[in-house]
């Protein structure tokens, strides 16, 4: 069992079928698709998912037998919601609407890839040597947008209700300042909420600069190490 989850073969199989998976939901997207190809691309799921649940059987057994936590790491997470919207709505019989929304976790498929990119191994392992960093920025990220989203209520409210009628609907307006994307939709009219809002732009670019440059430094500094082991 080992031999079989560790060989190259059966990892090559895995890779060619997330492709294939992601082809086919982009397919299945397709309004004017034809019954018959519909059917097929049924089939295909099921196969699919047959195929990645004796994978996550296999890797969950190999992983119990070496002391190991794969179903609880990022890659043991993504493969399961890679199969579990399948059978909640095959098995179980889940609500049809809230299937809808769960069947999202399809696209975590893609994430699969990552487990056959060397980049992606480094990039995982350069977040975790800064992992104390980054909770200590998220920090202070959380809290820049609760009181994003408290004052501009506070300031906005009465002027447009219906755009900040709580501090729970003014969060979507604090993230999109915070974050610079902004939507012309949701936008301070006051004096007071302007000026708010222009301060909170201007922060935002620290609040999203810290981490992004925190990580880069330390995925340039994996590079580089991987760079000099080649080399020697």
């Amino acid at each position: 069992m080992k031999k079989i989850v560790g060989s190259k073969l059966f990892e090559k199989s895995i890779f060619l079928l997330i492709v294939l998976n992601l082809i086919a939901m982009v397919i299945e997207s397709e309004p004017s698709l034809k019954p018959s190809f519909q059917t097929f691309l049924s089939v295909f799921e099921i196969f699919s998912i047959i195929i990645f649940s004796i994978e996550y059987i296999l890797r969950s057994i190999k992983s119990f037998k070496e002391k190991q936590k794969y179903n609880l790491s990022f890659f043991g997470v993504i493969d399961l919601f890679s199969i579990l919207p399948f059978y909640l709505q095959s098995i179980v019989g889940f609500d049809g609407r809230f299937i809808r929304i769960f069947r999202l976790f399809r696209v975590s498929r893609i994430m699969k890839l990552g487990r056959f990119s060397k980049s992606f191994e480094l990039l995982s392992e350069g977040i975790k040597n800064v992992k104390s960093e980054l909770y200590l920025t998220f920090s202070i990220a959380f809290i820049m947008l609760f009181f994003s989203a408290s004052g501009i209520y506070f300031l906005e409210s009465e002027i447009q209700p219906e755009a900040f009628n709580s501090i729970r609907a003014s969060f979507w307006w604090a993230v999109a300042s915070l974050t610079g994307v902004g939507f012309e939709e949701i936008y301070p009219v006051t004096l007071g909420g302007k000026i708010f809002g222009s301060i909170i732009a201007l922060v935002g670019i620290g609040v999203i600069a810290v981490p992004t440059g925190i990580i880069s430094a330390s995925f340039v500094e994996l590079i580089d190490e991987h760079k000099n082991n080649i080399t020697e």
